[in-house]
C-alpha cells in the first residue's frame, strides 16, 4: 500500500492568489510552476499525472503538496540557506560609504572611482561595486542644476504654469524664443551610411559657414510651430517675428506670449509696439528657468532630428533644411502636455535646497 496523499483543500482567497502567481510573468518561473502544481493537486489530479504534465518527478509533486498543506502559500517559497559568513563587517562598510561621501582622493581627483576606493579601503573591487549599488551611491555621476535668483520667481512660476494648465478663453497661448547661433557646419569628409552591424559615421571636424538664429513660436494648444530664420537676434528681428505672429493669429483672439528675459523683449520699440496692441500679453519666465518655456522642447527635437547630424555647405542650405523640417513637423504635430503644478515644482525645489544645505533627511 502506498502512503496516503495529504489532503489539499483551498479556500477562495488562496485559489485566487495561486492563480495570480501561476499567470505572473514577473515572479520566478520556479515559483509560478509550484503554484500550478498546487492548483492541479487541489483539482484532484494524481501525483503521477501532474508529474507527467509538468515533466518532473512524483517526489517533487509530493514535496510541494506537503509543503503547501503544512505552511500554505508561504511554503512555496525557498527557505533561506546559510551561506558563507560575511568577511566585511558593518564598520568597514560604514567606512567605505563615509569615505565616498565625505572625502576626496589624495591624488587630486574630483571623485572616487571603484579602483581608488579598493586601494583606499582594502575592500575588493567587486565588493565596493556591490555596496555602492546597495546604498545608491554613484560617485562617477553628476547632475547639473541652476537655481533661479529672480526675486519674483514664485509669482512668475504660478503665472506661466497657470497658462499651461488653465489657459484663458478666447485667447491663444504661444511660447516664443529664439535658438541663436545655429551653425552651418560642413563635415570635412562624406558621411558613412548606416549599415548592418555598424552605425552612421561622421567626421569629428568640420568647416564653419556662418550662423543663423531660429525664431519659433509654439502653439500650446495643438503643438504647431511658426518658425523663421534670421541672420541676427536683435530687437529688430524680434519685433519682426512678433508681427509675423500677429498676422498669423486670428484678430478676434488675444495672444498670451511666454518669453524669457532677454533684453530685446524690453526694448522701448518693442514696448511701444505692444502698447499699441492691447490683445498682446507678455508673460516672463523667471531667470535661469528656460525649462519653463515649452518651445525649448521643440528646439531639442529639431536639433536632434535635423541639425546636429547634418552637413551644410551654407547658411542658406541650413535655413532651407529647417524650413523643410518645420513644414513636415506641422503636418503631424502634437502638443507637449504640461502636467506639473506650481506646488509640485516648488516642493521639488525645496527638496533640492535642503540637499544643498545638508538638512535633507
Amino acid at each position: 500500500m502506498a502512503r496516503p496523499k495529504a489532503e489539499l483543500v483551498l479556500n477562495e482567497e488562496e485559489r485566487m492568489q495561486l492563480q495570480s502567481m501561476a499567470r505572473s510573468h514577473s515572479l520566478p518561473a520556479a515559483l509560478a510552476r509550484r503554484a500550478k502544481i498546487v492548483l492541479a493537486c487541489a483539482a484532484g489530479s494524481e501525483n503521477k499525472v501532474i508529474a507527467k504534465r509538468f515533466e518532473t518527478s512524483n517526489a517533487t509533486v509530493g514535496k510541494w503538496r506537503s509543503r503547501f498543506v503544512q505552511r500554505r502559500i508561504a511554503g512555496l517559497y525557498d527557505e533561506l540557506r546559510p551561506g558563507k559568513p560575511r568577511t566585511i563587517d558593518d564598520e568597514r562598510v560604514a567606512e567605505l560609504i563615509n569615505t565616498t561621501l565625505h572625502t576626496r582622493p589624495e591624488d587630486g581627483s574630483t571623485h572616487w572611482s571603484v579602483r581608488a576606493l579598493e586601494t583606499q579601503t582594502d575592500i575588493s573591487k567587486s565588493s565596493v561595486q556591490r555596496y555602492l549599488k546597495l546604498f545608491g551611491v554613484q560617485p562617477h555621476r553628476s547632475e547639473s542644476f541652476k537655481l533661479s535668483t529672480d526675486p519674483f520667481f514664485i509669482e512668475k512660476l504660478r503665472d506661466v504654469v497657470g497658462l499651461y494648465l488653465n489657459p484663458p478663453h478666447n485667447a491663444l497661448v504661444v511660447c516664443v524664443d529664439e535658438k541663436s547661433q545655429c551653425q552651418a557646419l560642413e563635415r570635412t569628409q562624406p558621411m558613412l551610411p548606416l549599415g548592418l552591424g555598424y552605425v552612421e559615421g561622421v567626421t569629428h571636424d568640420y568647416k564653419r559657414h556662418g550662423t543663423t538664429s531660429l525664431f519659433a513660436a509654439l502653439n500650446v494648444l495643438n503643438g504647431a510651430v511658426l518658425a523663421t530664420c534670421k541672420p541676427r537676434h536683435r530687437h529688430q528681428e524680434f519685433l519682426s517675428f512678433l508681427r509675423a505672429i500677429d498676422k498669423a493669429v486670428p484678430a478676434d483672439l488675444d495672444i498670451h506670449a511666454i518669453v524669457d528675459n532677454y533684453s530685446t523683449r524690453k526694448h522701448p520699440k518693442v514696448k511701444a509696439w505692444l502698447a499699441a496692441r492691447p490683445r498682446w500679453h507678455l508673460h516672463f519666465i523667471p531667470t535661469y528657468s528656460s525649462w519653463l518655456n515649452l518651445v525649448e522642447r521643440f528646439f531639442a527635437v529639431i536639433t536632434d532630428k535635423a541639425i546636429r547630424r547634418g552637413s551644410f555647405r551654407s547658411v542658406k542650405e541650413l535655413a532651407a533644411k529647417i524650413d523643410h523640417f518645420v513644414t513636415h513637423y506641422n503636418q503631424n504635430c502634437k502638443p507637449f502636455v504640461w502636467t506639473a503644478t506650481a506646488d509640485s515644482i516648488l516642493a521639488k525645489l525645496e527638496r533640492l535646497c535642503k540637499r544643498i544645505n545638508g538638512t535633507a533627511h
